[in-house]
């Protein structure tokens, strides 16, 4: 029996189920709000859309363009339809792409979201790839698998080291900061949302039929993790970070352009004028590079342009 079978019975398995990974509609909300203020009509991407569940809520609540990426078939025809049934046809679009070797350009959104499917390539990898998709200011959002104990139990790391390396949430906190990123905040999902996937999965499992081609395969699989997860699901758990690159601040030496915004800004900051005077007529010390007038010339909040 050849794996392409065993996968389209695991797909058969997932057709029609309203999650295929562990989530909710109040955790994809709560990841939203760590994102802060969107554009007026955000670019979204989706990645790992599935049948677009959160493509479905992103676009509701963000009013935006979501591009809702898959590289199954019918679980992208599935999106078409809900999002005809919900008005949002024109503003969802859904794409056959893998999410390793994505063909749009770079700054091309505002806001990357991706939920229990960046383990596909692996959380670097994803962290590494998908930077350049942001536009400036964009975020990325994206769930991890991640040990929830310091001592995970010998059961539950015979079932994840031979598949995915987990790590815990301090460990890919790291990892983000490392790529560059600001950690915008951190959520750790609740085991509701494992209900809202596992349930429905249970059900079907029940029904299957054991004898359809790679369905036995596939049905062990499942409930093996169904298992896992009911006797060491203190072990491990699914975790949201919403992140932004870090945004580097370059200074530059004052022009005499300058000089008003500057004295403005330090009036503004204190509580008299005669601050704002003091600034003005203090030498500047210590940084050869700021040296070129008796008075500060670094604007460190200006951009260069």
């Amino acid at each position: 029996m050849t794996d392409n079978v065993v996968r389209d019975a695991f797909f058969a398995l997932h057709h029609g189920l309203p999650r295929q990974g562990p989530g909710s509609d109040s955790t994809t909300l709560r990841l939203l709000s760590l994102v802060g203020p969107l554009p007026e009509r955000p670019r979204v991407l989706d990645l790992g859309c599935g049948p677009g569940r959160s493509a479905l809520l992103l676009a509701a609540e963000t009013g935006g363009e979501v591009t809702a990426v898959d590289l199954h078939e019918p679980f992208l025809d599935e999106l078409r339809a809900a999002a005809k049934a919900r008005g949002l046809a024109g503003r969802i679009h859904p794409a056959n792409a893998d999410m390793g070797e994505l063909p749009h350009q770079d700054a091309s959104f505002d806001l990357i979201w991706a939920e229990s499917s960046a383990y596909s390539i692996g959380f670097d990898e994803a962290l590494r790839r998908w930077k350049r998709l942001l536009a400036p200011g964009g975020s990325l959002v994206l769930t991890e698998c991640e040990w929830t104990t310091a001592d995970p139990s010998p059961e539950a790391r015979a079932f994840w080291e031979p598949h995915y390396a987990l790590r815990t949430t301090e460990e890919n906190v790291r990892a983000c900061t490392g790529a560059g990123y600001s950690v915008l905040g951190v959520h750790r999902q609740p085991e509701s949302d494992w209900d809202e996937y596992y349930g429905p999965l249970a059900e079907r499992a029940d029904a299957a039929d054991p004898q359809a081609p790679g369905m036995a395969d596939a049905l062990a699989g499942t409930r093996a993790e169904l298992a896992m997860r009911r006797d060491h699901g203190e072990d491990y758990g699914y975790t949201g970070y919403a992140l932004r690159p870090a945004t580097s601040w370059p200074t530059r030496p004052e022009s005499a352009a300058d000089a008003a915004a500057v004295h403005a800004v330090n009036a503004a900051a204190f509580p008299t004028q005669a601050e704002a005077d003091l600034v003005e007529a203090t030498p500047t010390r210590g940084c050869p590079a700021c040296r070129t007038s008796p008075r500060r010339r670094t604007a460190p909040w200006r951009r260069t342009r």
